[in-house]
């Protein structure tokens, strides 16, 4: 006699999307789900047959049931802390941020933080400087971190305390005085002083929690750095409070740390793993340090020759190939940052030769039909953000930094998935929010970089179940994998706008983790 399901999902409309299941029309109408796995996928009538008295049985009336949303690149304790401090997202103009911190300030104590500010959308696209934070404060240190996080702007205060520590070449100038804009390695300073003890960072991960579970997130690939996040992680996970899965991509220097203690991607347990070791090679393009082979459209006259126009090496490619040998031989995944073409160029380089397989370049922003040849002939993993096409309209960010034809060329998904790249999808928190991802990509500017409703949603959740060596387990609706899944308000592939849909319901394990049902 077949064992009762636990739970059973019914009267959905359910689209496992297994390869070879596009289209609008569901797969079944029901999935039956027994001690976190599930156990069957059909008809409803079917289904109906594994239930008795102590099944719950939830009634989608005619919803949309997916696999639940990977998040193949993100920064939890960040998110947390932009849900805990002031949040600058969305604000019109900088007025509008210097009001938020002002009321931020008010609240609180001690440093006066802010994250998420964009000045792309702003009149005139500047950045915040240390004249505007010292209208917040002149006693207490206020930084506002842009969007991209590769760019802070902060007072007067914490130039006056911390401008000794900074790089000289990553504090900007005007004039010859600090303008309070900083990049790159000059925010390490900043983190270091503003470091969360593992009491606030567990509150900041609990509201990055809340908010994934709520927007359908049921695993996330979490770049960490120098934060008590894996400890915290694990001790929510043997209190049974963590509720979604994690994957920990620990920054390149703790790679010591990482071999000593004997961890290895994929060990851990079935809420948190280990993934790679991350690396930076470029920065930002909002932030003019992305690696490029051009120079930057708004660089200044004469600069067509000039190396310093065309970004900055964080990490030089002498020492980002020295990194992979070691973290290949150690047969560790590696996980690069790279989003200019010159970078990604020097990534590829850099992972020629290595015997592990599903190496990842994080971002791989501006690609060349060369670097798409390259990666299509390898088994690298492209683990991207659709929601940056948001910059790639007419007029906007990447208008501007890379003038029209490489905005046209940026980002193209379409031409990655036509050439045979693994491709993932994940937000890198700008904002999390997988379905206002898909609807950047199903609504992108240019055919590149246009997906289908079908190769979106796959990226988002098969794409970045591979990409963590996990599509054994999760990714699709499939008898045997866990079960993570995710119920919608409205079918995705008739939907006037994919990023206004609901997420009605998320479940992972079998647990349902958020329930908007009336």
């Amino acid at each position: 006699m077949t064992a009762a399901a636990d739970l059973i999902l019914t009267n959905a409309q359910v689209h496992t999307l297994e390869s070879g299941t596009e289209g609008p029309q569901p797969d079944a109408e029901a999935v039956a789900v027994r001690d976190g796995r599930v156990v069957r996928v059909g008809a409803a009538y079917d289904i109906e047959f594994v239930t008795d008295t102590e099944t719950t049985v939830v009634d989608l009336d005619g919803r949309t049931l997916l696999p639940g949303f990977i998040d193949a690149h993100t920064h939890m304790e960040l998110l947390g802390r932009r849900i805990r401090e002031a949040d600058l997202g969305g604000a019109t103009a900088p007025e509008v941020c210097l009001e938020r911190l002002r009321t931020h300030r008010d609240e609180t104590d001690g440093w006066v933080l802010g994250f998420a500010y964009d000045e792309s959308g702003w009149g005139d696209a500047r950045q915040l400087t240390r004249t505007d934070l010292d209208t917040v404060s002149t006693d207490r240190p206020v930084v506002a971190f842009r969007e991209d996080m590769h760019l802070a702007s902060v007072n007067s205060v914490v130039l006056e305390r911390f401008g000794d520590e900074m790089p000289d070449r990553d504090v900007r100038t005007a004039g010859g005085e600090p303008t309070g804009v900083l990049v790159e390695d000059a925010l390490d300073t900043v983190w270091e002083a503003i470091r969360a003890d593992p009491a606030r960072t567990r509150e900041y991960l609990l509201a990055a929690q809340k908010r994934a579970n709520r927007l359908g997130v049921t695993a996330v690939h979490d770049m960490v750095r120098n934060s008590h996040a894996p400890r915290v992680y694990r001790e929510l996970d043997q209190t049974g409070a963590l509720s979604l899965r994690v994957r920990l991509n620990y920054w390149s220097d703790h790679l010591d740390a990482v071999l000593e203690t004997g961890l290895r991607t994929g060990h851990g347990s079935d809420r948190v793993q280990t993934g790679g070791i991350k690396s930076y090679t470029d920065g930002s393009l909002g932030g003019h340090t992305a690696r490029l082979s051009e120079p930057y459209a708004d660089a200044g006259t004469g600069s067509e020759s000039s190396d310093r126009h065309r970004g900055e090496w964080v990490v030089s490619p002498a020492e980002l190939g020295a990194l992979v040998t070691r973290v290949d031989e150690a047969g560790v995944q590696m996980t690069t940052h790279a989003i200019g073409d010159d970078a990604i160029a020097a990534t590829l380089d850099a992972y020629d030769g290595t015997e592990g397989d599903r190496h990842r370049i994080e971002h791989a922003e501006i690609l060349t039909d060369e670097l798409i040849e390259r990666l299509a002939a390898s088994d690298i993993v492209v683990s991207a953000q659709p929601n940056f096409l948001k910059w790639a309209r007419e007029g906007g960010l990447y208008a501007t930094r890379l003038g029209d034809r490489r905005r046209r060329e940026s980002n193209r998904f379409g031409k990655l998935l036509d050439s045979g790249v693994t491709l993932a999808f994940g937000s890198d928190c700008m904002p999390l929010d997988p379905l206002f991802g898909v609807a950047q990509a199903v609504d992108a500017p240019t055919p590149q970089q246009e997906l289908s409703t079908f190769e979106a949603l796959r990226a988002y959740t098969h794409g970045a179940a591979r990409a963590g060596f996990d599509e054994h387990r999760m990714g699709t609706v499939t008898v045997g994998h866990h079960a993570d899944l995710v119920a919608l308000g409205t079918d995705p592939w008739t939907a006037d706008d994919i990023a206004a849909v609901d997420v009605t319901m998320t479940v992972v394990d079998g647990e349902i983790v958020h329930d908007e049902r009336a």
